[in-house]
């Protein structure tokens, strides 16, 4: 599979279904023929024509969603963390083909020792946890490929929320199909960027070189196909990330890349973590 194009089709801030060449001469955000406001100097979006004494804090708040987070320094750290947590495993296990060390199983994913109460962050560390050598590879790949692209196009900020709530979203998920099973994997989380993807190209924002649907069903006929692997935790990443996406952008009433990040935006990310929370509460206690 080729690593997906780092490129993005321009929409509307405020019309995501319409393409354009244009930007706002003060803020920098893509806007369409029907937001032109044709000003002395430029052109310029509506917000920054009829507000010129916020043009400055609109530009600033448009390059941090946008601009802040070309240099994949989220990716690149997610990425270190994963591989340092395993080469613990490794050394601590003494083995790089079974790494199942003591590491492995406090914080592997499983409904009877969260049921004890105190372990519920087995919900993130297992998300840091892999199985193998070819366990991690294969997802750090697809974290490389994936998760620099969308990164680039939210922002750090915005890119790490959808990463950790696609976390919770997978463990939900896992514990809901194979609750007794030991899970791990960073799988979940990357379903959660592929999730993410597939809804802002739907959208005409390219992100994956437009090729999302075709990575989501390839990606999800491996997961049906293939021994071992989480299907709960696969869709249930796919099915956070994509809600996180909704929710940035107002259920397509705004512009998840450029829209403002505000209290209404906040409390949905938080109703979809908290909602996650909910399905693994109500799934473990049965355990307890």
């Amino acid at each position: 599979m080729a690593a997906p194009e780092q490129t993005q089709t321009m929409v509307c801030y405020r019309h995501p279904s319409n393409e354009t060449a244009i930007t706002c001469s003060n803020c920098g955000r893509p806007i369409c023929t029907e937001c032109m406001v044709f000003a002395s100097v430029g052109i310029k979006c509506p917000e920054c024509a009829g507000l010129p004494t916020g043009a400055k804090k609109a530009a600033v708040r448009a390059r941090s969603y946008t601009s802040v987070g070309t240099d994949f320094i989220v990716t690149k750290v997610l990425i270190g963390l994963n591989v340092l947590v395993f080469l613990a495993q490794v050394v601590q296990s003494g083995s790089f083909t079974q790494p199942f060390s003591e590491i492995f199983f406090r914080g592997a994913l499983a409904a009877p020792p969260i049921a004890q109460g105190d372990q519920w962050y087995r919900l993130v560390t297992c998300a840091f946890l892999h199985g193998s050598v070819l366990h991690i590879f294969f997802n750090m790949l697809m974290l490389w490929w994936f998760g620099r692209p969308l990164e680039h196009l939210l922002g750090r900020g915005r890119f790490l929320a959808i990463y950790v709530i696609s976390i919770l979203a997978g463990s939900a998920g896992a514990l809901l199909i194979n609750p007794t099973t030991f899970t791990v994997g960073a799988s979940g989380a990357v379903f959660g960027i592929l999730g993410a993807g597939l809804v802002l190209e739907r959208n005409n924002i390219n992100v994956f070189g437009g090729s999302a649907l075709i990575i989501v069903i390839l990606n999800l006929a491996l997961s049906f196909t293939l021994n071992s692997v989480s299907i709960g935790g696969h869709v249930g990443g796919l099915v956070g990330g994509a809600l996180c996406i909704l929710v940035l952008s107002g259920f397509g009433r705004g512009h998840a890349v450029y829209g403002r990040f505000n209290f209404v935006a906040a409390a949905g990310l938080l109703a979809v973590a908290v909602g996650s929370l909910l399905v693994a509460y109500f799934q473990v206690r049965g355990y307890a």
